[in-house]
């Protein structure tokens, strides 16, 4: 790896370069960067402004680059030094899901959404398209699907962010421990044993070393998702339950509370479904998984108003995990994955 050390302060550039080829050489790197920078930070929001901080100082350095590298990895140490030192600034370098941040509730939600939290965010499939599928060298323990379900960025976010770093450098870009400790400082063993204790900290949450495969959905797979899309708009309790493993779990941040086991879940939406006049669903895709948007009517109207984004996951034929973003933090995120906040559809 070539020396990246970036300048605090803008520095005189060659003259062959202008900033308009700087920027046509770095933008096409800009959509990895930015999933970089969310599976370190756990925001889309926040990746765009740190791609963003990356660019403006690999602008600022590039005179001391001369190409004595590839692009790619310099600008990926620039990005990694960015969401380090954004991540040493917070609070809490942490971001949650609910089951994360307490037990299981067999009560009605009282009170107001924690908007206190920094919950995990959703990552919209379109902002990482065109990126490849596979890891970047046979190096990488992990596909870009894998490395960005909702489950496993919950599970690294709970991890130091020099452990975070080096998971993601190592196993999901397949540096090397040598490359690896040239970034975040120490010896190439000291890397490889955060590399152990890290995997080791996974294999709790995924005994068989990785997260299942997500790809799109086969024939089954979309025969589930149609029912469950029937069963919301017809409002239909127990044929939406039944889509449910026995052990399934429901969340919905920015609210504590969350559910776990079929009968939890159905006596909770046995309550609400009772306020709404009525749903609608969107089809979309969000960290890898299948998802929807949820349009809600109020009883005697007839305007769908944007409710809720929902992540499934889908274990076999049955649904094992249900992620809704509600209020105040699921309409804002509409505008991100392209979509209307009202539904027009009939």
């Amino acid at each position: 790896m070539s020396d990246d050390r970036e300048p605090t302060e803008p520095t005189a550039h060659p003259d062959k370069l202008d900033r308009k080829t700087f920027e046509q050489q770095v933008e096409p790197l800009r959509r990895e960067l930015r999933l970089h920078c969310y599976r370190m930070v756990g925001s889309p929001q926040e990746a765009e402004d740190l791609v963003q901080e990356t660019f403006l100082r690999a602008w600022r350095g590039f005179d001391s680059f001369e190409g004595r590298g590839p692009l790619r990895a310099w600008l990926y140490r620039i990005a990694t030094n960015v969401c380090l030192n954004s991540l040493a600034s917070r609070k809490d370098a942490r971001r949650f899901l609910p089951d994360q941040h307490s037990p299981p509730s067999e009560q009605m939600p009282d009170g107001d959404p924690a908007t206190d939290i920094p919950w995990l965010a959703p990552y919209p499939d379109s902002l990482f398209a065109g990126i490849a599928d596979a890891g970047p060298n046979p190096a990488a323990r992990y596909e870009t699907r894998e490395s960005v379900q909702l489950a496993f960025l919950a599970a690294i976010q709970q991890l130091s962010p020099r452990q975070r770093a080096a998971l993601l450098l190592c196993d999901v870009l397949g540096w090397s421990a040598s490359e690896t400790a040239s970034l975040l400082g120490g010896s190439p063993v000291s890397i490889n044993s955060v590399l152990q204790r890290t995997r080791a900290t996974l294999s709790e949450r995924y005994p068989e070393g990785r997260p299942r495969g997500s790809s799109a959905p086969d024939e089954s797979q979309r025969t589930l998702l149609d029912r469950y899309v029937r069963a919301w708009e017809g409002t239909d309790l127990e044929g939406f339950v039944s889509l449910l493993k026995e052990d399934a779990t429901y969340a919905m941040p920015p609210w504590r509370q969350w559910y776990k086991g079929r009968e939890s879940i159905r006596t909770f939406f046995s309550k609400v479904w009772k306020a709404y006049g009525g749903f609608r669903l969107t089809a979309t895709r969000a960290n890898g998984q299948p998802a929807f948007a949820l349009y809600s009517c109020k009883p005697g109207e007839a305007t769908f108003r944007a409710h809720s984004i929902q992540i499934l996951e889908i274990r076999g034929d049955a649904i094992a995990a249900l992620t809704m973003y509600m209020k105040p933090m699921g309409p804002p995120l509409f505008a991100d994955f392209g979509l209307p906040l009202t539904s027009t559809r009939v």
